[in-house]
């Protein structure tokens, strides 16, 4: 199974985005590797299901220190044990605003996919099971750490 570019790209540009306007981040791409499921490496994970024409899912993970500094930097008034507390709505608005962003660079292309709303997940504690399809991997750097992306578009 090929994986096309044009369902890979709008979510790296999409991230990227988010990243650079929100959190004043940069992100630099690291390699592509192929692998054999969207199962995340990190212990938080933003799940995101492609649905319609394409099915799929695209998996962001982090561990738990970046998802962490991710929510200071966008809530930086909370105090430890509300950050703690409130981590994975935070993050799940990076979810939401990766999401809307990706949207709306396929219109922008011509192309309409359909995307469930992010669900945020300590993988440790889910029972999520994820599809065996073959799965674009690609780790982005930033000063607050890795994050892994994950796309298993069929």
């Amino acid at each position: 199974m090929e994986i096309r570019a044009e369902f890979v790209n709008p979510f790296i540009e999409a991230a990227s985005l988010v990243f650079r306007d929100s959190l004043q981040l940069d992100l630099i791409r690291g390699k592509l590797k192929i692998r054999e499921s969207p199962v995340p490496s990190y212990e938080v994970a933003i799940v995101i299901g492609v649905v319609g024409s394409y099915k799929g899912e695209i998996v962001y993970s982090l561990n738990f220190d970046a998802a962490f500094k991710m929510a200071k930097r966008l809530m930086p008034s909370l105090d430890e044990q509300s950050l703690r507390d409130e981590y994975k709505d935070i993050v799940g608005e990076i979810g939401n605003m990766t999401t809307g962003n990706a949207l709306r660079i396929f219109a922008s292309n011509g192309q309409f996919v359909d995307i469930t709303t992010p669900n945020v997940i300590e993988v440790s504690e889910s029972t999520l099971q994820y599809k065996k399809a073959t799965t674009l991997s690609l780790n982005l750097y930033s000063k607050i750490g890795q994050i892994e992306i994950n796309i298993a578009i069929l």
